[in-house]
């Protein structure tokens, strides 16, 4: 999706026009000494306008994280997702910890980092390469790697990371280089930064390229290079050169090891104890031949001394975007971390003149007067923008949406809605008899009178009053007297805003094969057997050469397979202690092993015939196909479906569309998108006249379901209620009527929805979040709603009864293993105890702004492990919450604590319940 559309009328603005020219001049200089104010909402309009114009990289600096991401995400809204525009993302790693920084987040920044050296390499040359970064100040305060290594030059030959078609190579040189760019050798090539070595294969994906790159030589020739798929292995299509940038932020071995040994003899330990003292001489040790990589964050003041304005040449651009909150954010950042600095230091865990990773505000100031720059304020009133104008608020009031529309049509207004209700939309709209134009993307200016409907998601709207036709008017407007744009919080109150993520999706197949494929694992070939794999080899003529793998079997025999034949090939699934046998070639030992494990399958294929054909007796309400609404709905997840939810979200369909009543269970980990599924099926329950109910065990966690469901469903006619005990007895009991005459779609409730006075009109859905807390008088009264509705039951841990008899084809079963995409991995630590640890621990978090759950497992000394925790960290904030608690005490626990009115929860298994913290 694009908006290029709306950025070239709204450029037709002399105003507009003014601001960009007052940063940067038509030469691609710099200019701009006082600073450009726009609306929020039309921040990122304006920077898309001014990166449009500029030709050189442009660095926007923002005052915290969500800021830069939220920010970052607009700009793709507006100018396309294959367009340069990349985010550099601030570490979780705290300073002055041993922490390895997560996969995902240091590819991004190397990808943005390398971006820019790429632009500051050929500076002047190729302006459709200048990329526009994106960052908080923290992440700018980090030093970081020199530009002239990040874009892949060699410190110490001046060489570029630069191969082609004909170059001849040494392997162990090529390797070493590899190596020493932060690359690791992996036996597969799968993600970002690894390589591996194969006889005359040798595969590596390079750092911010969209595939790995696989180079094939001939004797120390290069013969070809082609890009191919990391999950398949199979070959996409050719390459000219294998071009690399670093594939670490740290790199010892090409820093300047002066520098480096300089600072390590200026080292003061003298408030360091010996351990301290042994442990950082063995990582220093190893810094520059074999580094930790949980140790290189922590070193990074010691073997960086770059910053990011050097990437930024007198053609780049630096924004700061509210300057005044940039610099009290990093002056807060500052003190936070010399606080930590202080703490370190005097627990003797640091030495006292220990190089920090980052620069302090005075140093960053002062690199910044060094480059371009301009400053970008927002305006804080309504009418003190005088070129954008807020948009007019409707909140789901679409009468009044066509109302306006037909007066900004009459009046030659150009209108531009981004929704995630697109189809809903303009159903409403054409009903109100007024044409709209549905497209994905806007790459020319809407007609005056031209209402367009974009799929997508942005934070605010806005209106621009356009100059009229000719010269006299100051520009040119194709006919359009205004341009307004609409987002979701003008139409509905409420916006979801859409993650954006530079990584396809990942299919099962092959992987799983390969992930195992290292020599000595076991396989399965479909038609041979049992074997174990030996690697690879190439075998052929030069020009019909192929890789075969090498399977090895009983008695010495091989089998070579073409890789090209790999989905005849898995991984051997089996207990780790007792390794398989090798089966025999030639023999029919193969053959009389499936024909037993068919003879079994049959017979277990006839016992579940019998289950089924028993439940398919019932009968239930068979559900259409999915509506117009339902598409609509699901277009609006702002999220990429997994794998696994998508499969689950088809199997809860296809149940739905049966006579036989559903009867499911979704298994899958917290966070992996069990409420989305209930969400959809709820959904598809009321599109077909029924009414759904939504059992969870909690309060607290019925009120965030019901918000979730309020937020998702708010552009469709749906009435959804909560039943608990946060409404007064008049209002449960209003709900109760409305669910018995119809008028309440969707309920959601605790324990208060099993008691005999509620009754449903139409009862089509009930699910079940977390059924492993809920008691058997509880589920008695839910057992008489099985006979007759859909039944959605939902649980990250169900009970052994529950999950035995859907793996033994009682219940319907649907999995979910894979985890949403960029979410960040759960690292899981083990430690004697050890108070030391435990209080290091939370200051850690506390530090880094977040909250503390600190499990406990007993009921009856719990306040006593309270205040042995107020007696380590004194500063926190601690709340106790356990099972024995009254139910009011106990909620209004927990609603203080995801309020963020304490930084630790003492507590047992109650967390359990699938809460959604932020």
């Amino acid at each position: 999706m694009t908006l290029n559309g709306v950025l070239e009328l709204l450029d037709r603005h002399p105003g507009h026009r003014g601001n960009v020219d007052a940063s940067v001049d038509p030469g691609g200089k710099t200019g701009g000494e006082s600073p450009v104010t726009v609306r929020r909402g039309a921040r990122a309009a304006f920077l898309a306008s001014l990166w449009r114009r500029q030709r050189g990289p442009i660095l926007v600096v923002t005052p915290r994280p969500d800021d830069a991401r939220r920010l970052h995400d607009q700009l793709l809204t507006y100018l396309g997702e294959d367009q340069p525009v990349h985010l550099l993302p601030e570490p979780e790693v705290l300073p002055f910890e041993r922490l390895a920084v997560d996969a995902n987040t240091g590819n991004q920044r190397l990808t943005a980092l390398a971006a820019l050296a790429e632009a500051g390499r050929f500076a002047g040359q190729t302006p459709d390469v200048q990329p526009l970064v994106v960052c908080s100040v923290g992440s700018a305060l980090l030093y970081t790697l020199p530009p002239e290594l990040m874009a892949g030059v060699f410190p110490s030959t001046g060489e570029l990371s630069l191969w082609r078609k004909g170059d001849r190579i040494r392997i162990s040189a090529l390797l070493g280089q590899w190596l020493d760019l932060g690359y690791r050798n992996e036996p597969v090539v799968e993600a970002p930064g690894t390589f591996s070595h194969r006889g005359g294969i040798l595969d590596i994906y390079p750092t911010g390229s969209e595939w790995p790159l696989r180079i094939e030589l001939w004797d120390d020739e290069i013969d070809t290079i082609r890009y191919f798929d990391p999950v398949s292995q199979r070959s996409i299509r050719p390459a000219e050169e294998v071009r690399l940038a670093p594939a670490r932020e740290q790199l010892p071995g090409l820093a300047n090891q002066e520098m480096i040994a300089a600072k390590t003899e200026a080292l003061d330990y003298a408030k360091c104890g010996d351990e301290v003292r042994g442990r950082m001489a063995d990582e220093l040790s190893l810094l520059s031949s074999s580094p930790n990589p949980e140790t290189l964050s922590f070193y990074n003041g010691l073997v960086n001394q770059a910053h990011l304005m050097e990437y930024i040449g007198a053609n780049g651009l630096v924004v700061l975007e509210r300057s005044g909150r940039v610099e009290a954010e990093a002056l807060e950042l500052e003190e936070r971390f010399e606080r930590m600095r202080e703490a370190r230091e005097d627990r003797g865990e640091l030495p006292v003149n220990f190089p920090a990773p980052y620069m302090d505000w005075e140093e960053f100031s002062n690199r910044l007067s060094g480059v371009p720059q301009m400053q970008l304020q927002t305006w804080v009133g309504d009418d003190e923008d005088k070129i954008f104008r807020p948009s007019t608020p409707y909140y789901g009031k679409l009468e009044e949406l066509a109302a306006d529309l037909r007066r900004h049509q009459a009046a030659n207004y150009a209108v531009v809605a981004v929704t995630q209700h697109q189809r809903r939309v303009a159903e409403i709209l054409e009903q109100e008899g007024i044409g709209v134009t549905q497209t994905n993307s806007l790459e020319s200016p809407p007609a005056a009178g031209q209402v367009c409907l974009l799929p997508g998601s942005l934070r605010d709207g806005w209106t621009v009053e356009l100059p009229g036709d000719g010269p006299e008017a100051g520009g040119d407007s194709g006919g359009a007297r205004a341009l307004v744009l609409l987002t979701d919080s003008e139409l509905f109150g409420t916006v979801k805003e859409q993650r954006y993520h530079r990584r396809r999706k990942a299919e099962h197949g092959p992987e799983v094969v390969l992930a195992d494929l290292v020599p000595g694992a076991h396989v399965v070939h479909i038609d041979h057997g049992v074997a174990r794999f030996a690697g690879t080899t190439r075998i052929g003529d030069d020009e019909d050469e192929k890789e075969y793998l090498i399977l090895e079997y009983a008695e010495n025999d091989k089998l070579y397979v073409p890789t090209d034949h790999l989905d005849r090939v898995s991984a051997y699934v089996g207990a780790q202690d007792h390794p398989p046998s090798l089966t025999r070639l030639s023999t029919a030992e193969w053959a009389r092993v499936k024909q037993k494990v068919k003879g079994a399958t049959r017979e277990m294929a006839q016992e579940l015939l019998r289950i089924n054909a028993a439940r398919a007796l019932a009968v239930g309400h068979e559900h259409g196909g999915d509506t117009v609404w339902q598409q609509e709905l699901e277009d609006s997840f702002p999220y990429v479906e997994t794998p696994d939810q998508a499969r689950a979200i088809t199997d809860v369909k296809n149940d739905m569309e049966t006579t036989r009543p559903m009867d499911r269970l979704i298994c899958g980990d917290v966070g992996y998108g069990k409420t989305e599924i209930a969400l959809r099926a709820a959904f598809k329950s009321v599109n077909d006249g029924l009414q759904a109910a939504i059992l969870v065990p909690t309060t607290v966690l019925a009120q965030q379901h019901y918000a979730t469901f309020s937020e998702r469903l708010s552009p469709f006619p749906v009435r959804i209620e909560v039943l608990s005990r946060f409404r007064t007895p008049k209002e449960q009991q209003e709900v109760i009527e409305g669910l018995k005459d119809g008028s309440v779609d969707i309920v959601i409730g605790t324990h208060r929805l099993l008691q005999k006075d509620v009754q449903f009109k139409n009862l089509g859905l009930a699910v079940v979040d977390e059924e492993q807390r809920f008691g058997v008088s509880h589920k008695e009264r839910f057992k008489q709603l099985r006979k007759e509705v859909d039944v959605l039951t939902l649980s990250a841990t169900p009970i052994p009864r529950t999950l035995n008899m859907a793996l033994a084809g009682l219940r319907d079963l649907s999995t979910m293993d894979s985890a949403p995409e960029a979410r960040l991995p759960v690292k899981t630590f083990v430690s004697e105890y050890s108070e030391d640890v435990i209080k290091e621990a939370i200051l850690r978090e506390m530090e880094r702004g977040g909250q503390v759950f600190y499990l406990h497992n007993r009921v009856r000394t719990i306040h006593q492990a309270a205040a042995d925790l107020k007696r380590l960290v004194p500063q926190a904030r601690i709340m106790v919450g356990h099972g024995q608690m009254a139910e009011s005490e106990l909620e209004d626990v927990m609603v203080d604590f995801g309020n963020g009115d304490a930084d630790i929860l003492v507590c047992t298994t109650i967390i359990e319940s699938g809460l959604d913290m932020p």
